[in-house]
């Protein structure tokens, strides 16, 4: 199994709190107080994720609507809207395409379109994607050269949704490569099935192989993740548009981990497992979480959540 990194980092034990400096936002506003756990009263948003190591994601708002949000190595999203409804994200920066547990050197570009159906929900996601890669030096033991366009990718995903919950059902995902002067067409695809235990995700499921024609062919990949022992108190993610959350678990290939944003509350064991193998044995992972005394989530799997008042 390739290694699980954004979980083996929730997991490893963060202690130590951010200095005062993180007490404030941008614009000189008081963040919930660490030290004394006082949390915040009336509306609120969450501003930053931290640990005693580094910013995770810092969140940026228009109003009331999250309009930037700061990730590793200065990665940069921006959130568009028509109306209240988020209708563009564009990404600037790095990710763990391969899943190795790094940030890849290489510089990754996209922008995802989001369609509404009928019903209001979000239908279907458009993305265009660059990676750009730096060229090898010259001469040996200089420095690499500048960051050139290295794949061009397509990719369309339908987002489905249970009739009789409205919850989001699945996800089908067709991808191919964009290459100049060739007729694009879908070469791989995955499935994504969620379950759920009342409102909150308990298990995705997400199958993955080529295509051909607009056949799936036979899956080459299975990966499963669990969530269970869930609080009954409120996720910091429940302050983020659900366009964003699904943008943040379409941004990788094997982003799955990250489904435990898409609900209301926070599950204290999680299982990541590799569906593929002849036996297949899940990676678990446990926290406790703390919360300030409006009930929403300070700190778990070793990340503290800080909000600002909106």
């Amino acid at each position: 199994m390739k290694q699980l990194f954004y979980f083996i980092l929730l997991f490893a034990g963060f202690s130590s709190i951010h200095s005062c400096k993180d007490l404030i936002d941008e614009d000189g506003n008081p963040l919930v107080d660490l030290h004394n756990n006082t949390g915040l009263t009336g509306p609120r948003a969450l501003y930053r994720e931290i640990t005693d190591a580094d910013t995770i994601a810092e969140y940026h708002y228009s109003g009331l609507l999250l309009s930037r949000v700061l990730t590793d190595s200065a990665s940069i999203t921006d959130i568009m809207y028509s109306g209240d409804k988020v209708s563009k994200i564009d990404f600037r920066g790095f990710l763990d395409l391969d899943n190795n547990g790094k940030l890849d050197k290489d510089s990754v570009s996209y922008s995802q379109i989001f369609t509404y159906g009928v019903s209001g929900k979000i239908d279907k996601v458009s993305e265009s994607r660059s990676v750009f890669r730096r060229t090898p030096p010259v001469i040996p033991g200089d420095p690499p050269g500048p960051q050139t366009l290295f794949r061009k990718t397509k990719t369309l995903y339908n987002l489905k949704y249970a009739a009789s919950t409205s919850k989001l059902d699945s996800i089908i995902m067709r991808s191919g490569e964009d290459v100049s002067g060739v007729p694009f067409v879908y070469k791989n695809y995955s499935r994504t099935g969620y379950t759920y235990l009342g409102d909150n995700v308990s298990k995705v499921v997400r199958h993955y192989g080529p295509m051909s024609n607009d056949v799936f062919g036979a899956p080459t990949g299975k990966l499963g993740y669990d969530y269970a022992n869930f609080d009954t108190q409120i996720s910091a993610y429940t302050l983020l548009p659900f366009a964003y959350k699904i943008s943040v678990i379409l941004s990788t290939e094997m982003n799955d981990k990250r489904s435990l944003i898409l609900s209301p509350n926070s599950p204290k064991r999680m299982a990541i497992t590799d569906l593929t193998t002849p036996i297949p044995v899940p990676a678990v992972f446990s926290t406790d979480y703390h919360y300030d005394p409006q009930t929403y989530v300070t700190k778990g799997y070793g990340i503290n959540y800080i909000y600002k008042p909106l």
